[in-house]
């Protein structure tokens, strides 16, 4: 073989892989997808059509314009409320101040309610030092009444324990002179009970 019968067989095998190269692919994907968008049945955006639709939508739209503006600021004043709700549960002295800050949360589109939630939860220490009670005041009024009334049958228990011990004879002197103070604080315990109504 000479050089030039040699260049067009070279020639000629270039033109043949050119032919089924990348080129030729593309023409097949091609005209695959062009059968394929022929050969589709058109696609429904929903399953409903017409005067269905159109009041499906109407539906939808009022509520989301009504009712879900009402469940949110629903619920954003719920939660704005918990930290007022917990200082109440817990008896913390400064309720009133944390039921004030979340009042403010509520203007200041909740900037403060963290404030308020761990103001809620803290124990309030400096408030312990001044006053003795972490409680807040209104609470241990309400308490002597209930209490009052179980320290009366307690002591009307330890009274009528005493003396059967002193009327069984042999009671230790002790036990006479308990039994005998138990008397002199029995009328201050009604007084004290009187005054907490």
């Amino acid at each position: 073989m000479n050089v030039t019968q040699r260049s067009n067989q070279v020639g000629m095998t270039m033109t043949r892989i050119a032919s089924s190269g990348p080129a030729a692919n593309g023409w097949r994907v091609a005209a695959a997808a062009l059968i394929a968008l022929l050969v589709a049945t058109p696609a429904h955006a929903s399953f409903m059509q017409g005067e269905t639709l159109a009041k499906a939508a109407n539906v939808i739209a009022w509520v989301v314009i009504v009712i879900v503006p009402i469940v949110a600021i629903v619920v954003f004043w719920l939660v704005h409320i918990l930290p007022e709700k917990i200082a109440h549960k817990n008896h913390h002295p400064q309720t009133k101040a944390i039921q004030v800050l979340c009042l403010l949360s509520l203007v200041f589109g909740g900037m403060l309610w963290p404030l308020a939630w761990l103001w809620a939860y803290t124990k309030p220490v400096l408030y312990k030092m001044a006053y003795g009670t972490d409680k807040a005041e209104g609470d241990h009024a309400a308490a002597p009444s209930a209490e009052g009334t179980d320290l009366r049958a307690d002591v009307g228990r330890l009274r009528a324990d005493l003396e059967k011990l002193v009327s069984r004879g042999g009671a230790p002197a002790e036990l006479t002179e308990i039994r005998d103070r138990l008397a002199a604080l029995e009328p201050r315990l009604a007084a004290k009970a009187e005054e907490a109504r």
